[in-house]
């Protein structure tokens, strides 16, 4: 069995933004290359739904941070490439 060592962190902030109908939601990812990727997400309240502030965060949050991670794959293959001096095949989620 191989024993696994913390070698890194990622610091991560989310913050919110929200009236009685939206939410939005401004994601940092900040990596330890210095590299800081930003992303925005929002999220509506239909009129006809209860005023739930944690849905509209998580709905928001989490369509930041699926912009995250696009930005993440992107950034990674575009090492892979610098790295190997081809042109690699795109990498999905």
């Amino acid at each position: 069995m191989t024993n696994l060592h913390t070698a890194v962190g990622w610091h991560v902030e989310l913050e919110f933004m929200e009236d009685d109908q939206h939410t939005r939601a401004a994601a940092l990812v900040r990596l330890p290359d210095g590299t800081e990727l930003r992303a925005h997400g929002r999220a509506s309240r239909h009129h006809a739904d209860s005023n739930q502030p944690r849905v509209g965060e998580e709905i928001a949050g989490a369509r930041a941070l699926n912009e995250i991670a696009m930005q993440l794959l992107s950034k990674a293959h575009g090492e892979i490439d610098a790295d190997s001096g081809r042109v690699s095949s795109p990498i999905h989620a």
